[in-house]
């Protein structure tokens, strides 16, 4: 039987307890859909999981800025990182916001007629500065970077059946079906309580005081947990090589990866190169490289990990987004 989860055996629906359940409420509530893969495969962790849903509801579903730009941003982000799942449901997202041009020029690689989204377009996609951007936008290029790997990671590219999603056809009756959930504005921070249990970093600048920001705050300590299953030195190696990461993907062939694991004992090779790939080139994990890692590990130390290596890039990510923003009032 075909599926879309490559790794994990997901939590399903009816299954649910606890935490995992008020996420799956709260996302059939709020996005309209009971399941969604993406977060189906990281229920096993249900503290990633919640945290990320956190972050997606306050950045891209919530408040006040414009549901059709931060779509754009979702689908720029996803297009930069070569994630062809979330850039398959983004576009039909898009088309649920009635856009439906602005959904096929920008799949189609065309830029928006629109002059603020092109440029929110050309900001998500590569970083180029002279728009205003608003909490909302950066948590949501932010949640993209995080989400995009971990799809690339743990899910196949196919978003429906058979590639369904590369009909425009689809595409379009997909986003008219999803069209109502799509223009509700949810009240900002009801995925919070979610999450406030759970560790948290400082909020950052540009989200201090906001539902994004809080969200981000979460998923930051939630996705940093993972490197506990590295070793010192493995650590040490992702946390260099990240910080020494340009933002663009790495060359092909797997130079860079023996550069930065040299130093790297045997043992602690194997979770460090994965890591690694979740963080820099998630489209390019293998069934290898899971299976040299995990051994009897459960699903949820899997999510775990690549948490670490997508909350890594993240971070990185923030660096450069915040640098090229023009911050502004989004009300």
């Amino acid at each position: 039987m075909e599926t879309q989860f490559r790794y994990v055996t997901p939590v399903q629906p009816q299954a649910a307890t606890g935490r995992v359940a008020k996420v799956y409420a709260q996302l059939a509530d709020d996005f309209g859909m009971a399941r969604m893969a993406v977060f189906l495969t990281l229920s096993p962790a249900p503290d990633v999981l919640a945290a990320t849903w956190a972050m997606l509801r306050e950045s891209l579903l919530a408040g006040n800025a414009s549901r059709t730009a931060k779509e754009v941003v979702a689908l720029g982000v996803s297009m930069a990182n070569r994630c062809p799942f979330c850039v398959a449901a983004h576009t039909t997202l898009l088309h649920a916001t009635g856009d439906h041009r602005l959904a096929e020029t920008i799949a189609a690689g065309g830029t928006p007629d629109d002059p603020e989204h092109a440029a929110m377009l050309a900001w998500a996609t590569s970083r180029r500065g002279g728009v205003e951007i608003g909490p909302e936008h950066i948590g949501t290029a932010l949640a993209f970077h995080f989400i995009n790997r971990m799809a690339s990671a743990l899910l196949t590219e196919n978003l429906l059946p058979a590639n369904l999603q590369n009909s425009r056809l689809v595409r379009s009756v997909g986003g008219r079906v999803m069209a109502r959930t799509v223009r509700r504005r949810p009240t900002p921070g009801a995925s919070l309580p979610l999450v406030a249990d759970l560790p948290a970093r400082p909020e950052p600048a540009w989200g201090a005081g906001t539902a994004a920001g809080a969200a981000y705050a979460a998923l930051r300590a939630t996705g940093a947990a993972g490197g506990e299953l590295l070793g010192d030195v493995a650590r040490a190696a992702v946390a260099d090589t990240v910080a020494a990461w340009d933002g663009e993907h790495p060359p092909m062939g797997g130079a860079w990866l023996d550069a930065a694991l040299s130093g790297v004992p045997s043992e602690e090779r194997a979770g460090a190169r994965l890591v690694l790939l979740a963080a820099l080139a998630p489209y390019r994990v293998t069934d290898a490289d899971v299976a040299a890692w995990r051994g009897s590990r459960p699903d949820e130390d899997l999510v775990r990990l690549c948490a670490f290596g997508a909350v890594s890039a993240m971070e990185r990510m923030e660096t450069f987004i915040t640098a090229s923003a023009l911050t502004g009032d989004q009300s």
